[in-house]
């Protein structure tokens, strides 16, 4: 057996993985966390966010720049992203790729990254505030 058929695990079995970790949070929490001053950073790709709206003071990292604009020793992060201790709250859609990109802040060293359970969707559920989506 190849090291690679040992290794191989199904995205839900990643996910499961990736969830134990977390403190995981929701809406009414993570409003909390950003009033406390800690980051609700939005990784929602552009046409989400175009077709829904944004939460508030959220921060709009795209997922693939997310590692280097809030990791607190990198050249190129956000001047937000200010020491590893910061509490941060990574949202997505739905609370999925979320949980993904908590860890990989975690493995950065930021210890109190997390993410909230039922991301954008949850939010807007519980009647938190949205900026709605500009008009074109």
């Amino acid at each position: 057996m190849s090291t690679t058929q040992r290794t191989r695990r199904s995205v839900d079995e990643l996910l499961a993985e990736a969830r134990a970790d977390l403190d995981r949070i929701g809406p009414a929490e993570a409003a909390a966390v950003r009033a406390a001053g800690g980051l609700l950073v939005d990784i929602r790709y552009a046409a989400l966010r175009e077709r829904d709206g944004t939460i508030p003071g959220a921060l709009i990292v795209e997922r693939n720049e997310l590692e280097w604009r809030l990791d607190p020793s990198c050249d190129h992060r956000l001047p937000e992203a200010a020491h590893h201790d910061l509490p941060v709250v990574v949202v997505c859609n739905e609370g999925y790729a979320s949980s993904f990109a908590a860890v990989s802040l975690r493995q950065l060293g930021l210890a109190r990254a997390t993410d909230l359970v039922g991301g954008f969707q949850a939010w807007r559920a519980a009647g938190l505030p949205v900026e709605p989506p500009a008009s074109p």
